[in-house]
């Protein structure tokens, strides 16, 4: 069971953004403001901490999630979507488009707990 989906509109403005800076990476931070939002980088272009985690792909470029929140939300599932306007962060690609990247949750069944695909933990050994 994958823990992370996208849906058409959001994967319609990554497209978009694929072709204006190439490869991407997907960031959210569990603090307030722009921090509730996932966050979308050109690859490279946010560091991670270590423990941060990696909860899947959305078009082949990675997802990664505050460890801090990975801990919060460990049994809910994410499905990446936008929005028209703009979040509260100005630093995510989409921002000067007048979108911005939301993410919807749900918990996960205890059926879907026992079969979720292992996630990737950052480290700087």
């Amino acid at each position: 069971m994958k823990r992370l989906a996208v849906t058409t509109e959001a994967l319609a403005l990554i497209a978009m953004l694929k072709d204006k800076f190439g490869d991407l990476m997907f960031y959210q931070a569990g603090g307030c403001c722009e921090g509730t939002q996932p966050q979308c980088f050109e690859k490279g272009g946010f560091y991670t901490r270590t423990g941060d985690v990696c909860i899947g792909q959305v078009d082949g470029f990675d997802f990664w999630v505050d460890k801090d929140l990975f801990d919060y939300w460990k049994n809910a599932h994410f499905t990446l979507d936008v929005m028209d306007g703009i979040g509260a962060g100005g630093f995510s690609l989409e921002t000067p488009y007048g979108k911005t990247f939301i993410i919807n949750y749900r918990l996960f069944t205890t059926e879907e707990l026992e079969h979720l695909e292992p996630v990737t933990f950052s480290s700087y050994d």
